[in-house]
């Protein structure tokens, strides 16, 4: 996607995609979704954040170069500004395509102290993957993470919309053979309920 960040001629500002430049995959669920947070907001810019959470969905859990450009193109903002914006924030997936779930564990204070790097590796090795790193099944991603304000819950790991803690071996093993039979891709759950907690009653889909 190299070539959106040069559109317009040199000292210009970026700008916005055009229909022949980029491949459009929402669903009319998402484009219908999309105009109703659009409504939220006073202009289109604003409502960049939950546009994000609603391409990461339509996407399958990944930001990719279509999915920031798609955005782009339905908000009229330059595809760098999107970029910019998709790669600050963690809870993003940029960088590549996540696992089915995401194992994002806590090693702040509260949960460093009550063994949260032991059952890091723990989960290092059990996996065979470092930060950031996935499955070969393409099964789990893994993350260390900073506070997620659960310390009372210490040591806990955040899997999509869901934290589970305190935590040990065994509960780890529980967890994993968990997701693993699960047939749900929490990455994606995740992304489809913060899009939906923004949208009225009447705006969200039924099913």
């Amino acid at each position: 996607m190299s070539e959106l960040l040069k559109l317009g001629a040199p000292n210009e500002r970026p700008r916005a995609p055009k229909p022949g430049e980029v491949e459009l995959n929402f669903t009319e669920q998402g484009v219908a979704e999309l105009e109703a947070l659009v409504s939220h907001y006073p202009n289109k810019k604003a409502c960049i954040l939950p546009a994000l959470w609603l391409a990461q969905r339509e996407y399958g859990g990944y930001l990719n170069g279509p999915a920031i450009a798609e955005v782009a193109f339905r908000l009229g903002r330059a595809y760098a500004e999107v970029e910019g914006v998709a790669t600050f924030y963690t809870l993003y997936n940029t960088a590549h395509q996540p696992g089915r779930h995401k194992l994002e564990l806590c090693t702040c204070l509260s949960c460093m102290v009550n063994g949260a790097f032991d059952l890091r590796d723990y989960i290092r090795e059990k996996l065979g993957v470092g930060h950031g790193e996935t499955t070969a099944d393409g099964e789990f991603t893994f993350e260390e993470v900073e506070c997620l304000n659960a310390c009372n819950r210490a040591v806990v790991m955040q899997v999509g919309d869901e934290y589970y803690g305190p935590l040990d071996k065994p509960g780890i093993d529980a967890l994993l053979e968990k997701l693993r039979t699960s047939p749900e891709n929490t990455v994606i759950k995740y992304a489809n309920a913060v899009v939906r907690v923004q949208l009225r009653k009447d705006e969200a889909p039924t099913a």
